[in-house]
């Protein structure tokens, strides 16, 4: 089952001043962090513990909207990927998790 959730990033997002003054793209780090976002609301039994393999393929620029897909888990992995609504891909790879201790 694949399951996806999308977000954009605001143009005032702290993080793109300096990246790149003039011609802003969205951090990795930000993008990873909606990545991780999306898991914990998706898999709220479940911890992330590593992103193990991440390849970024094409820049995410300020308020365009971005959507991340699961695609699938198995023994504490599940592999993602981020796709621009224009159908390019931004980037791809594996977040290893563990069951939330309860």
């Amino acid at each position: 089952m694949t399951v996806e959730r999308s977000f954009s990033i605001a143009a005032d997002h702290p993080s793109l001043a300096g990246h790149f003054p003039g011609n802003p793209i969205v951090p990795g780090a930000v993008i990873l962090d909606e990545v991780l976002q999306a898991f914990a609301a998706q898999y709220p039994d479940r911890n992330a513990s590593g992103m193990p393999v991440v390849k970024f393929l094409a820049p995410l620029r300020p308020e365009q909207t971005c959507i991340v897909r699961f695609l699938g888990a198995t023994a504490g992995k599940l592999r993602f990927e981020c796709v621009r609504e224009d159908g390019q891909m931004l980037a791809q790879g594996q977040l290893r998790w563990v069951e939330a201790k309860r």
